[in-house]
């Protein structure tokens, strides 16, 4: 029976975490720190499909990283805007392949193109034996997250699509109202199969049988005059989104070449081009060997050289050991340049070591820094995942800056997975102000020990019981069905109030709005 001390019990948890919850939505509002959920929709499906192509790549025997920064992730900084070296998304460390990686809601080969100019070209900063990956999002959820990668990808190297360009091969589109200077769509002409089949015929279309229905599709080897060059043959078997025929070569896999990676890397950092050597500098930090250091302290002390490129070159450095390389990325924390000190941020969150720690906390603590630079510092002890900058994080959610402690509660939600029975300690010693970050962290996480989490709720803190049933009411339910009726019988009240946050965000009225 529901007694009078359950409703009371429960109006407090609800009053308390509403109450908290309506000054972070007014709160937020006041300092626009909205998500532009186009753009982040945009990024996710860039991340996926470059996350696709570089697991594509490393089943075909390549050893593939990230090449710029950023590509497999969706952050959106929101004042701060870094103007990175333009390159490609992947480099194959073990062969000096760069791959461009290009998602799409729907399969074409097309790109974007300024000739007014030269740094917007379709083209600027790659190179002929580069290549293209193309490869497919579809929605899979309501959120702007939600995509998934089809397995296909398709390489076409660089070469192929600038003869195409230059043969006037190409459909080039300027958008409607679009005056001079404008960006353009250019689309290397293609036909791509819209389902699973075998090709069945080639001749002036290009036909195969669908593997669903057995019918027969026909595509056309013409687009707007230009004639198509199938990348097939009959009996081949051929899967969704499989480009038919094109004007330039497609290709399942990418070739691989040898090279004596550190000769390559090092006569690369002497090149002209910045993109080969910020691509080089990149490259150190993944050969898995003691390599020369000079060629990379060079690059540091050479006065006219890009600072991105510097600061890869003392990533690379401090991942060897190298204490110049730290020493230099902790002089650009107090850069003049803000974009400067947040990429310093960004890489320290990359450096598995306890010093990156120390210094990403030195920058979260320092009232002096940038709001946005002390929040990427607690994004970047999230990527970190040590233990120890635990305490740091959790301390951060006394502090007034809203962006601060978001990125605090979300870097802890994803240590979670890691340190979840610290992050449970600190959930019983926290202090009223602490608690609010853990408990979403906690909640978002959703895999803790139900018996764990409650043998950390004292009884007789009010507090701490509303959060705990914050926690708990925050996770599926069929995850703990079992244990949750234990709970039943060793504290109603918790359980009265974990039952009712379940009824009410299961139903189809929570969250509905008026308009």
């Amino acid at each position: 029976m529901i007694c009078n001390a359950d409703l009371l019990f429960y109006a407090d948890c609800i009053t308390n975490i509403g109450r908290i919850t309506k000054k972070k939505k007014v709160n937020m509002a006041q300092r626009s720190f909205k998500t532009d959920e186009s753009f982040l929709e945009k990024l996710a499906i860039g991340a996926i499909g470059t996350k696709r192509t570089l697991e594509n790549l490393a089943l075909q025997g390549h050893f593939p990283v990230e090449l710029e920064r950023g590509s497999t992730g969706y952050k959106i900084w929101k004042t701060i805007k870094i103007k990175r070296v333009r390159v490609p998304d992947i480099l194959c460390v073990n062969s000096g392949i760069r791959i461009e990686s290009r998602s799409k809601t729907k399969l074409v080969i097309s790109m974007s193109h300024s000739s007014a100019d030269e740094t917007r070209g379709w083209d600027f900063g790659l190179k002929n034996d580069d290549y293209v990956a193309l490869v497919v999002c579809e929605k899979n959820g309501e959120e702007p997250i939600d995509w998934v990668a089809d397995e296909n990808v398709q390489y076409i190297k660089i070469i192929d699509l600038r003869s195409a360009f230059e043969a006037n091969k190409v459909i080039q589109e300027k958008p409607k109202g679009a005056q001079e200077g404008f960006e353009t769509r250019l689309t290397w002409p293609s036909s791509v199969a819209s389902s699973e089949g075998v090709i069945t015929e080639i001749s002036n279309r290009i036909k195969f049988k669908r593997t669903s229905d057995n019918r027969t599709i026909s595509l056309s080897l013409s687009k707007k005059g230009i004639t198509l060059t199938p990348c097939v043959r009959v009996g081949d078997g051929i899967s969704r989104y499989q480009i038919l025929a094109s004007v330039v070569p497609v290709l399942k896999d990418v070739p691989k070449r040898e090279i004596d990676s550190e000769n390559y890397y090092r006569d690369l950092l002497t090149s002209a081009s910045i993109s080969d050597r910020y691509c080089a500098a990149k490259a150190y930090s993944f050969l898995n060997r003691q390599f020369d250091n000079i060629p990379l302290i060079d690059r540091i002390n050479d006065d006219a050289e890009h600072i991105y490129v510097k600061i890869e070159a003392a990533a690379a450095l401090a991942r060897s050991g190298s204490q110049l390389g730290y020493d230099f990325i902790e002089s650009i924390l107090n850069s003049d340049y803000l974009e400067h000190r947040l990429e310093a941020v960004i890489i320290l969150g990359e450096l598995p070591f306890e010093r990156s720690g120390q210094l990403l906390i030195r920058v979260l603590t320092d009232g002096t820094q940038h709001e946005e630079i002390r929040g990427g510092a607690a994004w970047a002890l999230g990527e970190l995942n040590l233990r120890s900058t635990i305490p740091s994080l959790i301390s951060a959610f006394n502090e007034v800056s809203l962006p601060i402690r978001i990125e605090a509660t979300r870097s802890l939600k994803r240590m979670c997975s890691s340190h979840v029975y610290t992050v449970l300690d600190f959930f019983r010693n926290a202090s009223e102000n602490e608690r609010p970050g853990i408990s979403w962290a906690l909640g978002k996480y959703g895999e803790w020990d139900l018996k764990a989490l409650v043998e950390r709720i004292d009884k007789g803190n009010l507090d701490m019981r509303q959060w705990g049933s914050y926690i708990i009411g925050s996770s599926n339910p069929d995850r703990i069905i079992n244990e949750i009726e234990e709970l039943k019988q060793d504290d109603p009240q918790l359980y009265f109030a974990v039952t009712v946050l379940w009824k009410i965000t299961s139903s189809w009225v929570y969250q509905l709005k008026e308009y």
